[in-house]
């Protein structure tokens, strides 16, 4: 018998395992809760666990500020390798002895606060005349990179012993975890690779509010759609409208409308009779649609008086 796919709009916050690309994690979770439409937010390599968010049906239209947000990180370094890939993937390119201290560590990590520049690996996803570049080192090709500026709003170092280092790490988008652990080892003197890394955060969405497949599979089908989280917490921070059924009718027809909002310019939260709409653009007391969801005409129609 066919599966029977339902429309399904919101956000779960996966806690993707290890050993799964994101994109297979998305079509597992997407065929268990029967969803028409889904994405997720932040490419998670196979050997990285943690917070996948997945956007639901109309959620993907509103999943854009978490692909740009700031994102908290726990690494686990090697101390004292080198590999091809700056992670435990790799193979091994050079070994050096672990001859440093706790004041090493912390004047070293001081170096990486704040803004930093960085050299994208090959062996990532970033695209070079349209092709991603682990395509290019597949066939043996090293592409020139130029370094790019990346912000580490939070280093803290949880363990030192030996030749392993576990941090916490808060950054922003666009910052490789592995280039990070690299450079940390190229600063100590002794080199480093990434052998563990799992996302705890993205933005305001924490992985403690998550679930595992585990837990999902477990699930009844009332159980899980419990689990998934309304359109509007993927915006929590932005302004908040009030609109009536005739403004939205008139938005839903591409128009715009004059209103003294009170409210700074920018994207708000568009909000009707029935619940959330979608996203308008204010700029000038004059306030148009810029993400709405599918059905908002409907919705405007059978608000009507």
């Amino acid at each position: 018998m066919a599966r029977i796919y339902r429309q399904l709009d919101g956000v779960l916050l996966f806690d993707k395992p290890l050993e799964l690309s994101s994109n297979t994690a998305l079509q597992k979770v997407r065929r268990l809760f029967q969803a028409e439409k889904a994405g997720h937010t932040g490419t998670l390599d196979p050997l990285a666990t943690g917070l996948l968010p997945i956007c639901f049906g109309e959620a993907t239209k509103f999943s854009m500020a978490l692909l740009d947000a700031d994102k908290t990180y726990r690494a686990l370094l090697r101390l004292g390798q080198t590999t091809t890939t700056g992670d435990a993937e790799g193979e091994i390119t050079a070994e050096h002895p672990v001859e440093v201290g706790q004041d090493d560590v912390d004047a070293v990590l001081a170096k990486f606060r704040g803004e930093i520049q960085q050299l994208p690996p090959m062996h990532s996803a970033l695209k070079h005349l349209g092709k991603p570049l682990y395509e290019y080192i597949r066939k043996g090709e090293t592409i020139e990179r130029e370094l790019r500026s990346v912000v580490i709003h939070e280093l803290i170092l949880n363990s030192f012993s030996g030749n392993e280092m576990d941090i916490t790490v808060r950054c922003s988008k666009g910052t490789y975890i592995r280039t990070l652990a690299e450079d940390i080892g190229a600063a100590l003197g002794c080199g480093a690779h990434l052998i563990g890394l799992r996302r705890t955060a993205i933005a305001h969405f924490n992985l403690n509010d998550g679930y595992n497949w585990q837990q999902l599979a477990a699930m009844s089908d009332e159980e899980r759609a419990a689990c998934v989280l309304p359109l509007e917490s993927l915006i929590p921070d932005m302004p908040r409208l009030q609109l009536d059924a005739g403004q939205i009718k008139r938005l839903a027809q591409g128009q715009r409308l004059g209103l003294d909002t009170g409210l700074p310019d920018g994207k708000i939260s568009l909000h009707g009779p029935q619940g959330f709409i979608g996203v308008g653009l204010l700029q000038g007391r004059r306030l148009a649609p810029d993400r709405l969801l599918t059905n908002v005409a409907k919705q405007a129609a059978t608000s009507s008086p």
